[in-house]
């Protein structure tokens, strides 16, 4: 152990290779996320990115498109860095990271976020193994979604609640349609 950290003690909690997030500096109450270890750094799906200065500093806005558990959000916010980072096909890439306050189930810290465009991928966000290490945090590669909803101190299983999604969006009505050939 590193000097000047302090030893985890007790049972370290079991996660799913597929969790439950919260970014609520982000406006974001619920996103899937598929934990990592491969990964390095975390990164979150993003779109039309742009770096721009306000008062000396350095922020970036973009969107975050709709998924089945969250609304689209547009966000700006402060670049954290910009570092290159590996894409899923081992090519380095310059990517710029910022810092955001994460929920998973009844835990909350600070993690970095790598902005890419992750269409093609399972999920809008992978949580990498740096924002999980020392956090005493096991990964079940077997199971999914233990930590229950982001918030939620007692809940052990997405089961126990409602799912984030029911919160988020009302039932579809015929006029809620976005799919190909709807009216809107």
């Amino acid at each position: 152990m590193k000097p000047g950290r302090k030893a985890r003690i007790g049972k370290p909690d079991i996660v799913g290779w597929r969790e439950i997030v919260a970014l609520p500096e982000l406006n974001i109450p619920a996103l899937r996320v598929k934990i990592d270890t491969g990964a390095r750094t975390s990164a979150i799906h993003a779109e039309q990115i742009s770096v721009f200065d306000r008062a000396g500093q350095s922020r970036v806005k973009f969107r975050v498109p709709k998924s089945i558990v969250h609304k689209p959000v547009w966000i700006d916010v402060p670049v954290h860095d910009e570092r290159a980072i590996k894409n899923t096909s081992g090519v380095p890439e310059t990517r710029l990271i910022i810092e955001v306050l994460m929920l998973l189930g009844r835990h909350r810290w600070r993690i970095e976020l790598s902005l890419a465009n992750r269409a093609n991928m399972g999920f809008d966000m992978i949580l990498g193994r740096t924002a999980i290490r020392n956090r005493n945090i096991l990964v079940n590669p077997g199971r999914s979604f233990l930590m229950g909803a982001p918030g939620h101190e007692h809940a052990t299983s997405l089961e126990d609640i409602s799912h984030p999604a029911d919160h988020i969006y009302p039932a579809k009505g015929p006029s809620d349609s976005t799919e190909p050939g709807s009216d809107l």
